[in-house]
């Protein structure tokens, strides 16, 4: 159940994302990296946590992201990192309702 200042928003139809895609978007005060793994729609916060460049710019293959700068490596359907293992990307929500790709969005800090 969403915190009570998280509400969901759409942000694209479904069918625009691609198998093996992402994009980057802005929704709100967020950067967010969307990626289509396997069929499964996905939502991090657009930022590697080594130096801060957009996952966006980088490459998704099969399940793994990887940030174009330093190569770093996450698993595309829980965030964590798998190169280095010590890491964990901040996660959105996300759902697909009546076509359209959903995100849960953080309320107003």
């Amino acid at each position: 159940m969403p915190a009570r200042d998280e509400t969901w928003q759409v942000v694209m139809p479904a069918d625009d994302l691609w198998e093996g895609e992402l994009t980057g978007i802005r929704l709100g005060a967020n950067n967010i990296v969307l990626l289509n793994a396997g069929g499964e729609i996905r939502a991090f916060e657009d930022r590697c946590p080594h130096l801060g460049f957009q996952l966006s710019q980088g490459d998704l293959d099969g399940c793994t992201l990887t940030c174009a700068n330093h190569q770093w490596e996450f698993d595309a359907l829980t965030g964590q990192g798998t190169n280095p293992g010590n890491c964990q990307l901040a996660v959105f929500g996300t759902r697909v309702r009546a076509g359209q790709i959903e995100i849960l969005a953080p309320g107003p800090e």
